[in-house]
């Protein structure tokens, strides 16, 4: 057999590689994107969808044109995208991209490095370990908190839970790690009833069971009612929240991180999007006590503004949070120096160290702080526009969150409806008290006051369409 046989394949890819006009030209396509998404409509037209049925065909025998694909990709894909980075996309929690942020990624892109170990990728490591301690700063966590980079915050919080589940079987002298779960021995989890859906499917995967948690009673802004928290004990994980998903509330981390302190219970937070106020010169009153937890979960790709895929686990016993994830082989060469793989669940990933360290660097705390107060003082003022336009506000807007109606439950969902298929702006819906409402998220920098009262004229807009149609049918 000639070993040496030239692949005619391998010999175009490495041709290609070297052909930096195909790479000039996704740059000019990417300027084009950015340069248009102040204009572009917030979701895509039918055309745009319609579009995407270019993509649905058999897979080719033969190789294809690289810049025909890129080509077909910005002019039936850059359309058909919901423009989440412009400034008036207010649903789901979706941040835009600091500028450094996104450049960052791009070159990391080309670095394509392997963040599981030191010696994969020395320069993430180290960015790892320097993100680690700015955040452990700007939060005012203990020094020895350890911090693990994963996609998300489900993930993050399935990292933080199981580092919680394992150390306190540990001190009731169980290793369900080497054990399992069978005859382990049985701890409790306690959460609010307005936990995240994320949390269930954590505890699902963990074999701690949805159904078994114990759901605490909640307040009319979604904060866990303290007095209604059952005994604690050390068999119990408490999970608090930074940010009630619909009402941006916060628990009191003061007084139950105290307590599950002095029960020895292990207290989670998950603070996917509020926990940035602990950064806020202003706003971190909201999170007083939460450096009391033992671990925490949170997103940089939503309140701070990183590209998506950018999750944080923080657990202040670095330990426990090691030996939940740890993995061992022969050919697996462990340095003396940062080696993430350990901090997360994944082993082979992506540097996404890179681009939160330019959030953060470009920055710095001022910039943070003003960035988190900069949302939420667009989400009173959004809140108190519409309020005084006879839309109902259901929240106090304690952080970025804002829950509106306007009154009947049928014209608020079709006013909602309306509202995003107009292009102008989109935001999502939910139910609050068992109520259809219109949910709003400002977690952008790109979103202005005047992109507010552009999308308040189409709330306005949608609600008047919405009533002359019905006293149309009169």
């Amino acid at each position: 057999m000639d070993c040496k046989k030239s692949r005619i394949v391998s010999d175009r890819l490495r041709e290609e590689a070297l052909d930096m006009k195909l790479f000039e030209q996704v740059k000019d396509y990417a300027v084009e994107y950015m340069n248009n998404i102040p204009d572009q409509p917030v979701s895509p037209d039918q055309n745009s969808i319609d579009g995407l049925n270019v993509f649905r065909e058999p897979l080719s025998v033969d190789s294809g044109d690289p810049y025909e694909i890129i080509g077909m990709l910005h002019q039936y894909g850059s359309s058909a995208t919901v423009a989440q980075t412009g400034g008036r996309y207010f649903g789901f929690v979706n941040g835009g991209i600091i500028p450094v942020s996104l450049a960052a990624k791009w070159l990391s892109d080309t670095w394509d490095q392997n963040a599981a170990l030191y010696i994969m990728s020395p320069v993430t490591s180290v960015l790892e370990e320097v993100c680690e301690k700015w955040l452990i700063d700007l939060f005012n966590f203990p020094a020895e908190t350890a911090a693990g980079f994963v996609g998300g915050t489900s993930t993050a919080l399935l990292c933080g839970l199981t580092a919680g589940r394992n150390r306190l079987m540990e001190q009731l002298g169980y290793d369900v790690s080497k054990k399992g779960l069978f005859n382990a021995p049985e701890i409790r989890v306690i959460l609010g009833e307005g936990a995240h859906s994320s949390v269930y499917k954590a505890l699902s995967i963990l074999g701690l069971g949805s159904e078994r948690a114990i759901k605490i009673p909640m307040d009319h802004q979604g904060r866990m009612s303290v007095d209604a928290v059952t005994k604690l004990d050390s068999r119990t994980l408490l999970v608090l929240q930074a940010g009630n998903v619909n009402t941006g509330s916060f628990d009191n981390f003061e007084v139950l991180c105290q307590k599950a302190r002095a029960a020895g219970s292990w207290v989670h937070v998950d603070g996917a999007f509020g926990l940035w106020a602990a950064a806020s010169n202003k706003l971190k009153y909201l999170t007083k006590g939460i450096e009391n937890a033992n671990s925490w979960s949170l997103d940089a790709h939503k309140t701070l503004n990183a590209p998506y895929d950018n999750g944080i686990i923080m657990c202040a016993d670095r330990e426990a949070l090691t030996k939940a994830l740890h993995m061992t082989g022969s050919y697996i060469i462990y340095s003396d120096k940062r080696d993430g793989m350990l901090y997360t669940p994944d082993m082979s990933r992506r540097a996404r160290a890179v681009e939160l360290w330019a959030a953060l660097k470009s920055l710095g705390k001022n910039g943070v702080s003003e960035l988190v107060e900069d949302l939420h003082d667009k989400s009173v003022y959004f809140a108190e526009k519409l309020q005084q336009n006879n839309f109902i506000i259901h929240n106090n807007v304690t952080f970025n969150q804002i829950l509106t109606s306007v009154g009947n439950p049928d014209i608020t969902e079709k006013t909602l409806n309306k509202i995003q298929a107009s292009g102008n702006c989109w935001c999502g819906g939910a139910k609050w008290n068992n109520v259809p409402v219109i949910r709003i998220s400002i977690c952008s920098y790109r979103t202005t006051y005047e992109d507010i009262d552009r999308s308040l004229d189409a709330f306005i807009k949608a609600r008047e369409e919405i009533l002359k149609d019905i006293e149309g049918t009169l």
